[in-house]
């Protein structure tokens, strides 16, 4: 930064320096093998980044994911969504100074990790989607959990906004900061809540439906100045409409399988693996071998809880990938801080960083 006092009039982000060298490490791998990388290149959005890896790989080979397993990944996808904008809600306020918040966030973040450790085993980095579906069925009592969930939430949003939109001191120290124009997020390729807060109803889930998002009702959130108060607002503002998805999904979930029925890439059943010798060799070189995926590329998109995150494959035959490039909306989105900051103090420098990616702005800071 280039500094006249406490005003910035020059900045230059270098983000070299945070490579972490995920693409290639997917290259190295079997595409079985590199599903436990997708989820630790953002630990907020960790089933997002498997949805974009898996779906792309589902893509080259073929295969059909059965409808259940739609149904599950999309409520998933919006539990991992209000995941991501809790702990961005909460680190915001800490930056105020309003540590208050920030255990509010908290406590609900830890109501959804219960859910993905219910059905998962775990808390983060499941590696709960496979490929042709996900990994085991909805155990008993899941439902009943998520809908006690979906029914306090909108409860604990109210109070998040009444500390936030209620609050004069909150209100004055975020509006009309980091101002971005719907014409210069585009230029920027900005995408999600940092485009669609500059008035830009830009969202994935709507124009280029992927799971089972057109069967859904929900709204697209929009701002109106594109500043650092409609992000904040159109973040929050969100997590109503996953609730709202996620109470369709355990609505209209349907029966049957929640893997598909094709043995060249999927694992055999577990039951299997006790009475079949041709079950267990066949899972042991699936483990360790892989699988071959015929040459050929694609291009993945899903509406990730940052915006647009993107997954190219490229395959030549063989079981290992020979090109993977992850569009990380982050790293793209990073590129309108300049416009952002420069002008402006630089007490307000964390504030649009966390703004454009909360790992970055709050909990790495």
């Amino acid at each position: 930064m280039t500094l006249d006092g406490e005003v910035v009039v020059g900045l230059d982000a270098d983000i070299g320096y945070v490579h972490t060298g995920f693409e290639k490490n997917f290259e190295q791998k079997t595409y079985w093998k590199g599903i436990p990388y997708a989820p630790r290149m953002d630990y907020l959005a960790f089933f997002a980044n498997e949805l974009a890896y898996v779906g792309a790989v589902e893509r080259l080979i073929g295969i059909e994911v059965p409808e259940r397993a739609q149904w599950i990944r999309t409520l998933f996808a919006e539990l991992n969504r209000i995941h991501s904008h809790l702990i961005f809600l909460g680190t915001s306020g800490v930056e105020l100074g309003a540590i208050s918040l920030f255990f509010y966030c908290l406590r609900e973040r830890d109501k959804v990790l219960d859910l993905f450790e219910m059905v998962t085993g775990v808390r983060m980095h499941d590696r709960y989607p496979q490929f042709g579906g996900v990994a085991e069925d909805l155990p008993k009592g899941f439902l009943a959990e998520a809908r006690a969930f979906c029914e306090d939430m909108p409860r604990r949003i109210d109070e998040y906004l009444d500390l936030v939109a209620g609050n004069s001191v909150w209100r004055d120290r975020y509006r009309g900061i980091g101002c971005i124009t719907p014409e210069t997020a585009i230029a920027m390729g900005l995408s999600g809540p940092n485009l669609r807060a500059s008035g830009v109803p830009y969202d994935l889930r709507r124009v280029d439906p992927y799971l089972v998002y057109d069967q859904l009702e929900f709204d697209v959130v929009t701002g109106e100045r594109g500043d650092a108060f409609d992000r904040l607002m159109c973040r929050t503002k969100e997590m109503y409409e996953s609730v709202r998805i996620i109470e369709q999904c355990l609505d209209s979930m349907p029966g049957g399988p929640v893997m598909a029925d094709d043995r060249k890439h999927v694992l055999p059943p577990r039951h299997e693996l006790h009475t079949s010798m041709e079950s267990l060799i066949h899972h042991f070189k699936l483990v360790t071998e892989g699988f071959s995926v015929p040459a050929g590329q694609v291009y993945t998109a899903i509406e990730s809880p940052r915006g647009e995150l993107g997954c190219f494959v490229l395959a030549d035959g063989s079981a290992k990938p020979a090109r993977v490039h992850i569009r990380d909306p982050s790293f793209v989105n990073l590129q309108a801080l300049r416009e952002m900051c420069v002008g402006r103090y630089v007490a307000d420098l964390i504030q649009n960083l966390a703004m454009l990616d909360p790992i970055l702005g709050g909990v790495d800071r």
